[in-house]
């Protein structure tokens, strides 16, 4: 994999980022250095229901305060299961539809913790970050609370598209046929049958490369993926944080001929 030309003082000054996953289910953070490498543990809690934006903030605020009091962050990732657009929240469809609308949640949790550099993307695309090879067309999907979704050009990250909302069987949406609430009802055995038949949709729809399959239900396919298809550990979800304080960021992906070069983690 060919290397990134660094850019000079850029990546000196990231020293600890404070990585944090957003779940439907489970709120995840952890310290980690430029590289995506664990600097403490994982600490987790359950996610509120409901749980408006300023719920929100004080819940990550109170499961990050041990982690920030021992290492300060520098840098600040958020992935979030939304809909996500200039570090602002459009949508929130697994955290609750009420106080939702063009959040400006990246500012709102850096003036909680001191004013570090902070930056919010959709939690797939973070995921994927950690997982892509940075070849071809790759796509992420995560089974968890509800189906997430991102899309990587020669490890470029591509406009995110919402597939969990869009119909998918019988009126059902992607979150609808394939997330938990859905497995729970139909049984795992159903819900496999059911991740199979996304599979070969999605394969169809985008003729990608190579498949990444991540979040907490991954766990739980018993069927054989097809030889073009992996799965993904959950930690990827905050490993992943690392990438948008890349030399070559999230931004400057979209701006840059060096687009297809990464380093460090992200040639795994």
């Amino acid at each position: 994999m060919r290397a990134t030309p660094a850019r000079q003082g850029k990546s000196k000054d990231i020293e600890n980022i404070l990585a944090i996953d957003i779940g439907g289910t489970g709120l995840k953070a952890a310290i980690i250095d430029a590289q995506g490498n664990m600097r403490t543990e994982r600490v987790r809690v359950p996610t509120p229901h409901p749980c408006p934006p300023d719920l929100l903030v004080e819940t990550l605020c109170k499961l990050v305060e041990p982690l920030v009091k021992a290492h300060p962050p520098t840098h600040v990732s958020i992935g979030f299961p939304g809909f996500v657009r200039d570090n602002r929240v459009l949508t929130a469809p697994n955290l609750g539809p009420q106080g939702w609308n063009d959040v400006p949640l990246a500012q709102m949790l850096g003036e909680r913790l001191g004013n570090p550099s902070v930056r919010i993307i959709n939690d797939a695309e973070m995921q994927g970050f950690a997982a892509i090879e940075g070849q071809g067309l790759e796509f992420v999907l995560t089974l968890g609370t509800g189906a997430g979704t991102a899309l990587f050009r020669d490890g470029e990250l591509m406009p995110h598209l919402e597939l969990a909302h869009h119909p998918v069987s019988k009126n059902r949406t992607y979150d609808e046929y394939i997330g938990d609430a859905a497995r729970r009802k139909a049984g795992n055995k159903r819900w496999n049958k059911r991740v199979e038949k996304i599979i070969s949709i999605l394969e169809s729809l985008v003729h990608y490369d190579k498949l990444w399959i991540g979040g907490g239900n991954a766990a739980r396919l018993t069927f054989d993926l097809p030889p073009n298809a992996a799965t993904v550990p959950n930690e990827r979800g905050i490993e992943g944080g690392a990438r948008l304080w890349h030399p070559l960021s999230v931004r400057e992906t979209r701006q840059l001929p060096e687009a297809t070069q990464r380093t460090g983690i992200f040639s795994r």
